[in-house]
């Protein structure tokens, strides 16, 4: 069964390391029949948040807003690539997810952190569980972390060293706990209308 996913990215750094690990993730789920899409907060390129978009009156949001916001609606999940900043959450990914509520609803997130050090982002992904939860998604309880990041992944998101071999190695669990939570999200949703 194809799943429709989105990773979500948001490091805004000119020498960023994480994107490895968005590209690592995102042919993780191709290889097993995945439809992904790498959603780049960079790219994307949204302004600090002033108003949400359901905040603007309905076809009066930014384009890239509204293009994202149909993306979000669409997905079965999202997995959030994070990376670590003095112990916390990035800002550009924060900014990019709080443009949004709703349309998070009722799916399951997964979170795969990074970081320079051993620690490989633990904190952040540890930090997202309780802000994912509040916007709604379901948190799927398998985790994966790259660190240091350049000793686990090249410049292309290819695993190298034992780093890359422990990555590579959770990758399949990891990826099945997601499924097997998208899968009961889409069942729940068929079989009865959500709350609210």
């Amino acid at each position: 069964m194809t799943h429709r996913i989105l990773v979500l990215y948001g490091s805004y750094r000119s020498d960023r390391m994480g994107i490895r690990l968005a590209h690592f993730v995102v042919e993780g789920l191709r290889a097993r029949g995945d439809d992904v899409e790498l959603i780049d907060a960079r790219e994307i390129g949204l302004p600090m948040l002033d108003r949400m978009y359901k905040e603007y009156p309905k076809g009066e949001a930014p384009a890239g807003l509204e293009m994202l916001a149909g993306k979000i609606r669409n997905a079965d999940g999202f997995l959030f690539v994070t990376g670590e900043y003095n112990w916390g959450i990035q800002p550009g990914l924060k900014n990019l997810t709080d443009h949004f509520l709703e349309e998070w609803f009722w799916r399951p997130a997964a979170i795969a952190s990074y970081s320079a050090g051993r620690l490989a982002g633990a904190r952040a992904a540890t930090a997202w569980h309780g802000t994912l939860s509040e916007m709604g998604m379901v948190v799927v309880s398998s985790t994966i972390a790259a660190g240091p990041i350049a000793q686990t992944l090249s410049a292309e998101g290819r695993p190298i060293g034992e780093g890359g071999k422990a990555l590579e190695n959770a990758f399949p669990r990891f990826a099945d706990d997601f499924a097997w939570w998208i899968e009961a999200a889409k069942a729940q949703r068929a079989r009865k209308a959500p709350p609210y």
